[in-house]
């Protein structure tokens, strides 16, 4: 295992009291994934990433990662790890080449490895050209892409990446979807946070969902999407009167639940949706009953986090995101 946690835990102090943030997190991490952590804000996210990169202590719990102990044996740690902050890691002023070679010089690289480790790092980022241009001078997609070189100088087994693609544009995203996939068939194991269900959907080998500092829900995307309860389908009528019959019909479905209306709008969920619309369109134009429009929906990863916790994983409205404020450590 790449990273193997038991009973995580880290409280904070505040004005308020202690706030315990992380309550009890487990998880497991196998070499060569790309794990996605998932959760709204406050969640305590970046509170468990920051905990397995050694950059705050656990209250308690214990944890390896990369191979090594994260209480004994933190530059171990350190050494086997790359972490992408959200928040990045360059300063404006300074020369995008400078910075990679003194991150790596951090980590004992020498420096003439470093330059050529980072120039060809630069080439496989499409970042040709801009080794000697100010930090300032590059794009939000060229300093995200600049931030991950950072993180892999190194050359480590283990990379985080906190947010990898916040206020990126649609096609920058992409990009950087590819290149990390391209870091996972090197043999590299991610370990990533996102707030976009489309990200982790489409990168993640597999997925941890937290809520208020506890894992709720573990396994790849389709496994975790098959746990809801079926397709959504959502019948639009011609005349709202007519929906109580519409609605006995779709409740004598074998496996129908959650139906409802809103208006005119009967919806419901029930396994394999597509393949059960033929039967049930029939029985409602056999009542003489007109149908403005029907849609289906495969679950979605928000649907997931619906199930599990009762809210939405999109609901920001949440309490102040302690794990995001330095200033609430103790």
């Amino acid at each position: 295992m790449m990273i193997e946690a038991r009973g995580l835990v880290r409280t904070f102090k505040t004005k308020r009291g202690p706030v315990q943030a992380v309550q009890g997190v487990d998880l497991d991490v196998a070499d060569g994934e790309i794990v996605g952590f998932l959760g709204p804000n406050g969640a305590g996210k970046t509170t468990t990433m920051r905990m397995l990169a050694t950059l705050i202590k656990p209250t308690s719990g214990s944890a390896t990662v990369a191979g090594c102990d994260l209480a004994k044996d933190p530059v171990g740690v350190r050494r086997g790890i790359g972490y992408v902050p959200q928040s990045g890691s360059t300063l404006p002023e300074a020369i995008a080449g400078d910075e990679v070679v003194d991150h790596a010089r951090l980590y004992g690289v020498p420096k003439a490895k470093a330059s050529a480790d980072g120039q060809r790092l630069f080439e496989e980022f499409d970042l040709p050209g801009l080794w000697r241009r100010q930090c300032k001078t590059l794009s939000g997609g060229q300093r995200r892409r600049l931030d991950i070189v950072m993180g892999l100088i190194h050359d480590p087994k283990l990379i985080f990446l906190d947010e990898p693609t916040t206020g990126l544009d649609p096609q920058a995203r992409a990009n950087l979807w590819e290149h990390i996939r391209g870091l996972r068939d090197r043999g590299a194991t991610i370990f990533l946070t996102t707030h976009y269900l489309d990200e982790a959907d489409a990168l993640c080998d597999r997925i941890l969902v937290i809520d208020h500092g506890k894992i709720v829900a573990s396994g790849t995307p389709e496994n975790l999407k098959q746990q809801v309860s079926g397709d959504a389908v959502r019948l639009s009528l011609a005349d709202n009167s007519q929906a109580p019959t519409v609605m006995k019909i779709v409740q004598e479905l074998d496996g129908a639940v959650e139906v409802e209306t809103d208006a005119d709008v009967v919806g419901f969920r029930i396994q394999r949706g597509g393949s059960v619309l033929p039967g049930l369109l029939r029985s409602i134009d056999a009542q003489g009953i007109e149908l403005h429009g029907v849609e289906v929906h495969r679950p979605t990863l928000d649907d997931v986090f619906l199930t599990m916790t009762g809210r939405s994983l999109r609901d920001e409205h949440t309490a102040a995101p302690i794990d995001e404020k330095e200033e609430a450590v103790a």
